[in-house]
């Protein structure tokens, strides 16, 4: 059953090819109904991230860091975590695409 208020991914339109995101939505409605081993069939990365987006919105709530706390919020938001992170979401995208 396909909804219309739904975005869908414009590479998968394009292409037909799977991006890193594509599957987010099915695998959050598994999480929410407790089936993760689903969740993580549909999107892999989403388990992960999810804590990593949590970490990340818990440090932009913090309204005086200390330095302890900006050391580790630069280690892993910063230029390098922006990297290593983009890189993963490519290379999840390309391997997700091979099988």
């Amino acid at each position: 059953m396909e909804h219309t208020w739904f975005p869908k991914c414009p590479l998968k339109v394009c292409t037909g090819l799977d991006c890193a995101g594509c599957g987010s939505q099915r695998a959050i409605h598994y999480l929410l109904n407790g089936e993760f081993q689903e969740a993580f069939h549909q999107n892999a990365l989403l388990i992960p991230a999810i804590p990593y987006i949590a970490l990340g919105l818990g440090f932009r709530l913090i309204k005086h860091p200390t330095a302890k706390q900006l050391k580790w919020r630069k280690i892993l938001f910063g230029d390098s975590a922006i990297k290593i992170f983009g890189s993963v979401f490519l290379i999840y995208s390309v391997i997700r695409n091979i099988h």
